[in-house]
């Protein structure tokens, strides 16, 4: 039986991913499963936390986010089977029962980006009706579910665009945006824009996609350059609002503190990770899967799915995803 593993070169610069034998499963112990795999969706894999966390290996898993007879979820970090593989073993803790009506494919690709959009919106920015929100790069795997989580909630929700292609797609949601900013030129003014948006009050919260800390002419690549400045975010912030950065790095300087604490501002960082890593709220975690499984189950969650690939381009997809060059989620069908 073969799953994928990801290898990290002796420079540790490039990232090879190759199958692997695996060794039959031991016998299933206490509160442990066998879990037959139907479907495992592909994400970036952060090595820099691996890293961190002294979790590094000659040969790690790959595939996390599963969905199988009986059970789905999402693997442990610290797990030693690969979701990418027929078969594997997992504890019970990191379950839950997928509805009659989800596909396989859905319930693997959307409960990794359900997490991280009820954690950025629900426990880290206290989302209710009638709150103003700016999600950047709406089009995105996870964008599309926070919008549609922001909308279910009752939420006013802005979005950006980096290209027409995904200008169009996020016009075409129903129920539809407050406004569409299309930065893919680079002359779009977020912060105008939504400052104008909502009367000069500034958004209530906002969830990023990354962010400038240097001006255009320092940023090293193109793609960063479309990014908005962090002064813009901390310029479009209203009073009280909360600023979710998926900024790992993310650098403030005394002026830009200055200014959050003038406005009773607050920033948090999106580590969907933290749930695995920390089990004292073990509870709010399987109750969160469990809610994402019912939202998709009642067509609240319509995940942006690519077309499902067998387990043999399984290899080829994740060094796409790992490059972060895809837009709509990959799921590996078995």
């Amino acid at each position: 039986m073969k799953g994928l593993y990801f290898q990290k070169s002796s420079t540790n610069e490039e990232i090879t991913f190759v199958f692997q034998e695996r060794e039959n499963l031991p016998v299933t112990e206490d509160n442990y499963v066998k879990l037959q795999v139907k479907a495992c969706a592909l994400s970036q894999i952060n090595t820099k936390l691996l890293a961190e966390m002294k979790m590094e290996k000659e040969f790690f898993p790959v595939g996390r986010e599963i969905a199988g007879i009986v059970l789905d979820g999402i693997l442990p970090l610290d797990s030693e089977d690969p979701g990418l593989c027929e078969v594997v073993r997992v504890h019970e803790h990191y379950l839950v029962h997928k509805p009659e009506k989800v596909t396989w494919t859905e319930a693997a690709g959307t409960i990794r980006d359900g997490v991280r959009a009820y954690t950025a919106l629900h426990y880290l920015s206290h989302l209710s009706s009638g709150k103003s929100v700016l999600i950047m790069d709406g089009a995105s795997a996870l964008g599309m579910i926070a919008i549609q989580l922001a909308h279910h909630r009752g939420a006013k929700v802005i979005s950006t665009a980096g290209s027409l292609e995904d200008k169009q797609c996020l016009e075409r949601l129903r129920p539809s945006l407050a406004r569409v900013i299309d930065v893919s030129n680079g002359k779009a003014h977020v912060a105008e824009s939504c400052l104008e948006e909502t009367g000069g009050l500034g958004v209530d919260i906002v969830l990023d996609a990354g962010v400038r800390l240097y001006s255009k002419d320092d940023e090293p690549a193109v793609k960063l350059q479309l990014l908005p400045h962090k002064h813009d975010i901390i310029t479009l912030l209203g009073v009280g609002g909360h600023w979710v950065t998926t900024e790992e790095n993310l650098q403030l300087d005394p002026p830009d503190s200055h200014c959050l604490f003038l406005k009773g501002a607050t920033v948090a960082f999106l580590n969907d990770e933290v749930w695995n890593l920390s089990n004292v709220q073990q509870g709010k975690y399987l109750c969160i899967l469990k809610d994402v499984m019912e939202k998709l189950s009642s067509g609240v969650f319509r995940p942006q799915l690519d077309e499902p690939i067998p387990l043999y381009e399984a290899k080829v997809s994740m060094e796409v995803v790992q490059k972060n060059q895809g837009r709509k989620k990959q799921v590996v069908q078995f």
